[in-house]
């Protein structure tokens, strides 16, 4: 599968002031897969080191973190010589063995010029300790697979679809037989998401499409047990039922609202006995640094630097991925296709935004809200603040983002929605597909 990530690990190898690589992700996003892949197409050889299939190995950075020592044990081990300067190292599951993560900062002074990179479940849990190497290592974040590596894996035709999503600017709109076409294909994406194992059994089997999207959900059933086996696993008995609940109430809550779009959310109730966002601060980080949810932030002050202007109670909560959002809310992959979800349409609209948007770099996710009006998300660009309201079906009728049209003026404004792209320069409101999000802003 090809995937985006690659052009950054690229870039890394070719950096010659770099750092051992370490790539965050939430289980199960193809971290393993793509440095393999990785290493195979751009080193004439890779080395690979599994700590949790051979727990022995920790054995090795045991007694000192002498980078030389280390490298000389793993190549006895391996039965093939590690050569600095041309081949890659990867230690994968590194949180098995704390140890490795530290002797990092030491392979960094003393072997600059070996390619080490590192990928692990729930690593960023291991962030807080001590020993880990500050200043001495690179990051490389990880999602899972946007709409548009959806497409390239989905053969000829999905690739096709894919070159007009990437050609696509303001001035060159997406053909309507096109349009209609990818409308389709989002709406089987909403049912998959972008996990490289669940999109892989879609494409196997995808000529029946009643039975591959059943096997889908039966896929993600069980990821979904495998991330609170994780959850059990690296909390406590105790604290993963709270980080269970609060998991599995996000789309519970979503459910309530009337108007379909995602509301701020509510510390009541989502854990009998425990109140507000004190309480429930450890779960949400917790979730949020094992990669599984999206938190956007809600100001009242459109204003530059965002950060400066946010609550840290005052949010909403996305899954990290919407067909593991899809499974967890019990909706049938029918119903999906059908577009006849009720309430849900919304909250699915805006979580696709938000996975789109963070895949493409954006760090923080911010929304606006004041009073009554309220616009899904704000981004920061070259011509300023723009307010970006997301719809999930072909009516475009916009009144919040008009509200805040009139009152803060940007440059434009924007309306995702199921319609075909309309750029009215004279009124500046933008009519996109909702499956361009990942290509904001538009060039010219």
């Amino acid at each position: 599968m090809k995937r985006n990530v690659t052009t950054q690990l690229l870039k890394w190898k070719n950096n010659q002031n770099r750092h051992p690589l370490i790539i965050k992700g939430a289980r199960q996003v193809g971290k393993t897969y793509i440095l393999k892949e990785f290493g195979k197409n751009y080193f004439p050889r890779c080395h690979y080191i599994n700590f949790e299939e051979n727990e022995r190995l920790g054995k090795i950075f045991s007694d000192d973190l002498n980078p030389q020592r280390i490298l000389k044990e793993l190549s006895f081990h391996l039965t093939a010589p590690i050569n600095p300067g041309d081949d890659l190292l990867i230690f994968d599951e590194i949180q098995h063995c704390p140890r490795a993560l530290t002797a990092l900062k030491y392979f960094a002074e003393e072997i600059p010029g070996l390619a080490i990179c590192c990928a692990g479940s729930l690593l960023g849990l291991q962030f807080g300790q001590s020993s880990f190497p500050v200043g001495k290592v690179d990051f490389l974040n990880m999602y899972p697979m946007t709409f548009t590596e959806f497409l390239q894996a989905g053969g000829e035709q999905g690739e096709s679809a894919c070159e007009y999503i990437m050609n696509c600017s303001k001035k060159s709109p997406i053909p309507a037989i096109v349009h209609a076409r990818l409308w389709e294909l989002l709406k089987i994406y909403f049912v998959t998401g972008g996990l490289p194992e669940v999109v892989e059994i879609f494409n196997r089997h995808k000529e029946d499409l009643y039975n591959a999207l059943r096997l889908v959900r039966e896929k993600q059933t069980n990821l979904i047990l495998a991330y609170e086996a994780d959850m059990a696993k690296h909390s406590g008995k105790l604290n993963s039922m709270h980080i269970n609940r609060l998991w599995r109430n996000i789309p519970a809550q979503l459910g309530k609202e009337l108007d379909g779009s995602a509301s701020k959310f509510k510390f009541k109730d989502v854990i009998p006995g425990i109140k507000g966002y004190a309480r429930l601060e450890g779960i949400i980080d917790w979730l949020q640094t094992a990669g599984l949810i999206i938190k956007t932030f809600i100001i009242d002050k459109p204003q530059l630097p965002f950060a400066a202007f946010k609550d840290e109670t005052f949010f909403k909560l996305y899954f990290f991925d919407i067909g593991i959002l899809g499974a967890i809310g019990k909706l049938s992959p029918k119903t999906i296709l059908d577009y006849d979800y009720g309430t849900y349409k919304g909250y699915f609209a805006e979580n696709f935004a938000a996975q789109e948007f963070t895949a493409a770099g954006v760090d923080e996710l911010y929304s606006w809200k004041e009073v009554t009006s309220e616009v899904e998300f704000l981004r920061e660009t070259g011509e300023g603040v723009i307010p970006i309201e997301i719809k999930s079906g072909w009516v475009t009728q916009a009144k919040s983002i008009k509200v805040f049209a009139e009152k803060y003026s940007p440059a434009y404004r924007v309306i995702m929605s199921a319609g075909e792209m309309v750029v009215d320069p004279e009124r500046k409101i933008h009519r996109y597909p909702l499956y361009l999000a990942s290509r904001f802003p538009l060039p010219g």
